[in-house]
């Protein structure tokens, strides 16, 4: 069942992750490409991805919800399948972070005091957090949504960018310039200045991601199950 798969999660996981306590928020407009950038920059570290809009995808398909429909996705019963989605979301997200595990969190980044209230309280508990901020035009951002199953109107989309946009300022202040990159996707990696800096960025995060913590309340975390697995095993 897909509920008791989102919400299960082994812990046990955690401790014998070398890529525990690292959290990478996405951030773009609809059409930027964030899913195509994460999995050139974040494969293969077994980070767990947090988006509603997978989760969305699937209940709409069950529901017999017809997502390229404005009228559908905004009815109320579009508006309730994306509620559901968002809660099954959060108990999946609550189970990674109760494990202590990497995650990746993907968002529109439309609002920043969310971001900021949850990054916060990742560091509270031991996590280092960077952004990935995955930026085009609005021309490009435009043309994609057209492309997509899932399209929306020209007019929310151009709102969506401008408002994502307006936040740039906002998210290098939450994270600060170390652990603030901005990706360029508004075209292919042909581009010679494009490509050295999308190596730039793997590069860091790659050394990012792979760097054991050395945070107090990591490394207590840490200790604390290191001794309690020893008990367990006597």
């Amino acid at each position: 069942m897909l509920v008791n798969e989102i919400i299960s999660t082994n812990l046990s996981e955690g401790p014998n992750d070398p890529h525990i306590f690292k959290a990478v928020f996405l951030a773009g407009g609809p059409g930027s490409g964030k899913s195509y950038v994460a999995g050139k920059l974040l494969s293969g570290y077994g980070l767990k991805t947090v988006n509603s809009d997978d989760i969305y995808e699937y209940l709409a398909k069950k529901d017999d919800l017809d997502l390229s429909d404005p009228d559908q996705v905004y009815s109320d019963k579009g508006q309730e399948v994306r509620n559901r989605a968002k809660e099954l979301t959060m108990s999946r997200q609550a189970g990674y972070i109760d494990g202590r595990l990497g995650l990746v969190i993907d968002g529109t980044g439309k609002d920043v005091g969310k971001v900021q209230k949850q990054s916060d309280l990742l560091r509270d508990i031991g996590y280092e957090t960077v952004m990935l901020f995955v930026n085009t035009s609005e021309e490009v951002a435009q043309q994609r949504n057209k492309m997509r199953d899932r399209r929306l109107p020209d007019s929310v989309v151009s709102k969506m960018w401008a408002q994502v946009q307006d936040n740039i300022m906002g998210f290098q202040q939450v994270f600060g310039n170390k652990n603030f990159y901005v990706v360029d996707n508004s075209g292919g990696l042909e581009d010679p200045e494009r490509g050295k800096s999308f190596d730039e960025i793997y590069k860091d995060i790659r050394s990012w991601v792979n760097t054991p913590t050395r945070n107090r309340q990591a490394n207590a975390w840490l200790a604390d199950q290191q001794q309690n697995s020893a008990k367990s095993d006597k």
